[in-house]
């Protein structure tokens, strides 16, 4: 089968067109230039996986230095670039010090067609396999932290959420795209996941990214990846979240807290399906199944020039809305039992139950903040509770008087910095948790650390 596109640089015109009728049996494109100068607009029009290079562009001058400015230009355009150098016998020692300037191989004149054949082809299959490595690896770092990170299955069986399960058994077979809606802690993550388990990408990787954790600099380089040097801390190549998707499905969560400027970028790459890593001048086709999830109000950011009307549509082939806990309340005993025996299971306090005036508290209750809520609850009663019967108090603590009158005398400003100083003890300092709970950005929560002097 062919595999592999090649551009073949030498100033030989004769030697080009034998090399072109020689190569077109075995590789999928050859393409063939004469004049060094049109390399890089050729590497940035075309996918070319090898570059076939002769040593020597200058008449007269045999010491290999044009091939060796070729092979620098090369690697500073695409440094993953395969390139296989064209010398005569005598120049190996040339040749040699090519190899340790990035060069894949070298192939002497006159040459053997079986070996020329078998040597490129050999580069090829190589690059292809250091790339799939590499892929590989980010991949499986991305599901050990799904495993490390095990998030619940979708619970329930009341009417709003039965209609949320019925919409997404209808759709998740399409590649369509999908914006899920809901408010912090409805659970739009194990929707998205719910669409994945019932897609055709179902055996490939679910990748979540929570775009709030991201720091705007580093936006492009997370998601499309960089080039070794591509600025400072570009120590090595890197794989993005969209490429190391590909084949799967990948879950933009909080998209409603992306920047215009960056929602631009997003967008273009969404329609083109191709991204072009950060110091990198060939683009990169991708495939994934594209959903995404906010809990912003998007119709009115929209209007108030806060979201781009052409990515709202581009994302929202589809919409699921999530509803609040407030309007499932036929699922809050059987949510609640389900943490409770999984909690129990892993604090080692098997006969754990709830008594009759902790079921109508829960049941009473409005949950702000929804599943999320009640799942930590649960959690620190399992761990607090000194009695196997969980009570009403248990649940929810009755404030003393000077608690709350300590509380209601705070001013803004000291609420601020208790919100932020509590997140963060909930969070175990946790950053990108921290300002998940509080609903704001990293830069935020940053900034108003800095602020308060915590």
């Amino acid at each position: 089968m062919k595999q592999g596109e090649i551009l073949i640089v030498d100033d030989n015109l004769d030697l080009l067109k034998s090399l072109q009728r020689m190569l077109k049996f075995d590789f999928e494109k050859i393409m063939t230039a004469s004049d060094p100068k049109k390399i890089p607009s050729i590497l940035s029009d075309n996918n070319i996986d090898l570059v076939l290079l002769d040593m020597n562009f200058t008449e007269g001058d045999q010491s290999g230095s044009d091939g060796l400015y070729w092979l620098q230009r090369i690697k500073k355009i695409d440094n993953n670039m395969s390139v296989v150098l064209i010398t005569a016998y005598g120049d190996i020692e040339v040749a040699v010090k090519a190899i340790q300037k990035g060069a894949s191989d070298f192939i002497t004149k006159p040459w053997e067609p079986p070996k020329l054949i078998a040597t490129l082809q050999n580069v090829i299959e190589l690059s292809k396999t250091k790339k799939e490595v590499k892929q590989l690896k980010q991949v499986t770092e991305s599901v050990k932290q799904e495993i490390d990170n095990r998030l619940d299955p979708v619970i329930g069986n009341s009417e709003a959420i039965a209609q949320v399960l019925d919409l997404v058994k209808k759709v998740a077979k399409t590649d369509t795209n999908i914006l899920i809606l809901g408010e912090n802690g409805t659970g739009k993550e194990l929707i998205a996941r719910e669409i994945h388990q019932n897609s055709e990408r179902k055996n490939q990787i679910f990748l979540s990214v929570d775009l709030n954790t991201i720091n705007q600099n580093l936006f492009e380089s997370e998601l499309f990846g960089h080039v070794k040097g591509a600025f400072t801390d570009a120590k090595e190549d890197k794989i993005g979240r969209i490429e190391t998707a590909s084949g799967g499905t990948l879950f933009l969560d909080e998209i409603g807290n992306l920047p215009l400027s960056l929602q631009a970028k997003l967008l273009t790459v969404i329609q083109n399906r191709e991204f072009t890593p950060v110091g990198a001048s060939k683009p990169v086709k991708f495939d994934v199944r594209l959903l995404c999830a906010t809990n912003k109000d998007l119709d009115r950011m929209i209007a108030e020039q806060l979201f781009r009307k052409d990515l709202f549509f581009r994302i929202n082939t589809i919409e699921i809305k999530v509803p609040p806990l407030r309007n499932r309340k036929d699922d809050v005993l059987t949510i609640a039992e389900y943490f409770l025996n999984r909690y129990a299971y892993r604090y080692n306090k098997p006969n754990l139950k709830f008594n009759k005036q902790a079921v109508d508290s829960m049941l009473n209750y409005n949950w702000p903040g929804n599943i999320r809520e009640l799942k930590h609850i649960i959690e620190r009663v399992s761990i607090l509770s000194e009695s196997n019967i969980i009570g009403n108090t248990d649940l929810f603590p009755v404030k003393t008087k000077s608690e709350s009158d300590d509380l209601f005398t705070l001013n803004l400003n000291s609420l601020e910095k208790l919100a932020i100083e509590k997140a963060l003890e909930k969070s175990k300092g946790n950053i990108s948790k921290a300002s998940k709970l509080l609903d704001i950005s990293r830069t935020s929560l940053y900034s108003k650390m800095a602020k308060h002097g915590i």
